[in-house]
């Protein structure tokens, strides 16, 4: 099983950005933190979008493993862009609540969801990402 979209910009962070054949164009802006107008969207706002959809998905299909119900889940993903010593960096705070569900389960979850989500897998080792449950 494959899935492949395509994106396409012009203008970098102050341009647009177009999902081919979904009908979804977005107006990119540098956030205003980092000198821009902030009349826009900006990557890491997207990447946070799909990052904490992906992650809800793995902990959908965890869940039965770890005696969990995840339909109730809420993720939030929180991506910040900040200047190191070469150029920028990015890292990572994910947080899941599952009401009413054991918090030490929901632990052993999220864990278990991290090494499975494609987000979580992609940036690993190069994106520090704080996993907690609320």
């Amino acid at each position: 099983m494959a899935y492949t979209t395509t994106a396409t910009t012009k203008g970098g962070r102050d341009g647009r950005a177009i999902l081919e054949n979904a009908g979804l164009a977005l107006a990119m802006a540098l956030p205003k933190e980092l000198g821009g107008s902030g009349e826009g969207h900006n990557p890491e706002q997207l990447f946070a979008l799909g990052w904490s959809a992906c992650f809800g998905q793995a902990l959908l299909a965890l869940g039965k493993k770890h005696g969990v119900d995840a339909s109730g889940a809420k993720v939030t993903c929180a991506v910040t862009i900040e200047k190191d010593a070469v150029s920028f960096a990015l890292k990572a705070d994910l947080k899941v609540l599952i009401p009413g569900a054991d918090k030490a389960k929901v632990q052993a979850l999220v864990e278990d969801a991290h090494t499975i989500c494609p987000y979580s897998r992609a940036t690993r080792g190069n994106v520090p990402v704080t996993l907690s449950v609320i």
